[in-house]
């Protein structure tokens, strides 16, 4: 494409990829920046910018970040483009001009602002989620939206599969966004209505863990898929220890009024039937214990499950 503008990705890893490498395919993309990334991250990238006559950066932390006006000033991209980024980009950085950096929120804005998204979606057992582009400000996730470009939750769908769907999803609304910018006379930028907004925090042992009194089937499978691989799976304790339900789905069937948590049948040898709270079950076919992941079958050789209960 002759002409085309000129987008630095800032990007905080494998998540933003696809994205990268379908930008640098359509001539949009003029230099790469990643913030944290393991070593040989850092260093893939940095070669293949390299080999492709782009410039590259890294911002590993904070401190580091102070050095990104410097760049962007020196380079003179048209636009900034951000998916992942680690880090809040400081308002000196953001006044080489409030409508050229564009972050791309894995999350639809302003119900779901906060670091992982996609946890709370499933967790709230959402039906779609989105990738919302929007302009960026002081604060993460507060600027002015452009779209919110909607994406259907399977069911069952994990943290896992659903974060690969998104990353390839985002490649697609960022090469839309680079060609709107392009050709497009005027770009919305609509206000966040607060009324509706929430800022989720990272999660913490008391969002993953498994409330077997208060939580209903649906909701349990709910975090297990959520928590499924970022954390293992759901957090638990089982016989006194530490553990993780990672696989399981709802079974529309009574509990007959077992106590919440309680193994109540096995099923092929390869399922455990937990009761829970709103007098229904789970299947569970994968957990991990102290000894590692391993699946019910497994367990099941080395313990009798009837009976035993999670709490």
């Amino acid at each position: 494409m002759e002409n085309s503008i000129k987008i630095v990705l800032l990007c905080g890893g494998r998540f933003a990829f696809p994205a990268l490498q379908l930008l640098a395919f359509e001539k949009f993309l003029y230099a790469v920046a990643i913030g944290k990334g393991s070593e040989n991250i850092v260093d893939a990238l940095e070669n293949e910018c390299t080999n492709n006559n782009m410039k590259f950066n890294h911002f590993p932390n904070k401190a580091k970040i102070k050095e990104m006006k410097d760049w962007i000033n020196e380079i003179q991209p048209d636009y900034i483009f951000s998916i992942s980024f680690p880090f809040l980009i400081p308002e000196e950085v953001l006044k080489y001009g409030t409508d050229k950096f564009i972050n791309f929120h894995p999350g639809p804005l302003p119900r779901y602002r906060g670091v992982m998204p996609i946890f709370e979606v499933l967790k709230n057992q959402e039906s779609h989620t989105a990738i919302c582009a929007h302009f960026m400000n002081a604060n993460f996730d507060e600027g002015n939206i452009i779209f919110n470009d909607p994406i259907l939750i399977n069911d069952n769908e994990t943290y896992g599969s659903l974060t690969v769907k998104l990353s390839k999803r985002v490649a697609q609304v960022a090469l839309n966004m680079a060609n709107m910018l392009q050709f497009a006379k005027s770009i919305p930028s609509i206000i966040q209505d607060e009324d509706f907004a929430y800022y989720y925090e990272k999660p913490t042992l008391s969002d993953t863990y498994i409330n077997w009194k208060q939580m209903d089937a649906a909701e349990i499978v709910a975090l297990i898929n959520a928590c499924n691989p970022w954390n293992t799976g759901a957090d638990t304790t089982f016989i006194g220890q530490p553990a993780k339900l990672i696989e399981a789905r709802v079974i529309d069937k009574s509990s007959n009024e077992n106590q919440p948590g309680t193994i109540i049948e096995i099923l092929d040898e390869n399922q455990i039937c937990i009761a829970t709270a709103d007098n229904k079950q789970i299947a569970v076919t994968i957990l991990q214990t102290q000894e590692g992941i391993q699946t019910v079958k497994q367990l099941h050789r080395k313990l009798n499950l009837m009976n035993l209960a999670f709490n």
